[in-house]
């Protein structure tokens, strides 16, 4: 049978692939200890952490269409699972590392040169556009509109 204790063993000498493997095998709740001692109280503590986490998530959503940080809430109602539920960790995880990923690739400078070239050929398409729409029917302001 391996234990969690036996994989870690069997892992590299590495601080990071040691630390990672303990994740991956146990999480802890963070929790205060008198409240981890008492199965009904940590239950209920474990339903505040959802209900905020929710709350949180809920409003990052709604600030994806309304004005707001909305991804930034949505991964801290992420971050408020992760303290006690080890399938939010384990998202997280997932989210910060693919996060990372992104960033390297947009830094390549390949990848960066292929972007500023497809931003200003949309910039240019959009401009080309908007002058055909004045120049065919000309700009009214709501204001000089008159009542008819």
């Amino acid at each position: 049978m391996n234990t969690g204790s036996d994989r870690e063993s069997n892992e590299p000498a590495t601080g990071d692939s040691t630390k990672e493997a303990a994740e991956d095998t146990l999480h802890v709740s963070k929790a205060p200890a008198f409240i981890k001692a008492r199965r009904s109280l940590h239950l209920s503590w474990q339903v505040g952490v959802f209900i905020v986490g929710l709350a949180v998530i809920g409003a990052g959503v709604a600030m994806l269409v309304l004005p707001g940080p909305g991804w930034v809430a949505i991964f801290a109602g992420l971050a408020i699972w992760a303290t006690e539920f080890a399938w939010a960790h384990l998202a997280l995880r997932w989210t910060k590392r693919k996060v990372t990923e992104a960033a390297q690739k947009a830094l390549d400078p390949k990848v960066r040169r292929r972007n500023i070239i497809l931003t200003s050929v949309g910039l240019a398409v959009a401009a080309a556009l908007i002058g055909f729409y004045l120049w065919k029917y000309g700009l009214v302001l709501p204001w000089n509109i008159k009542d008819q």
